[in-house]
């Protein structure tokens, strides 16, 4: 299993659309073949920085999501509402302790 890690700067007058698009697509997104899970992180300071942290069986599975017009049409709509250009990991667990 890999994680997605996406930081995104929005405009802070574009937070609460951004947050009214997010509502619309997360069921899809999570509906993913593949997508384990799907979940939005805000920063506890700036809360213009926010930050997605998916879940996915595999990253030809993350591929295929980002391949599809789901995402196309998400991520364009999302990027339009930036302050600063995103950032994204993809990573797996070394060790973990919860």
């Amino acid at each position: 299993m890999i994680q997605r890690i996406v930081k995104m700067t929005f405009r802070p007058e574009e937070v609460d659309n951004f947050l009214n698009l997010f509502e619309e697509v997360k069921h899809k997104i999570r509906g993913r073949e593949g997508c384990a899970g799907l979940t939005l992180l805000a920063d506890i300071n700036q809360t213009n920085i926010l930050f997605t942290y998916s879940y996915w069986q595999s990253e030809d599975d993350l591929n295929a999501y980002r391949d599809s017009e789901l995402f196309a049409s998400t991520w364009r709509d999302t990027k339009s509402k930036f302050a600063s250009k995103a950032e994204a990991w993809s990573v797996q667990i070394q060790s973990e302790t919860l």
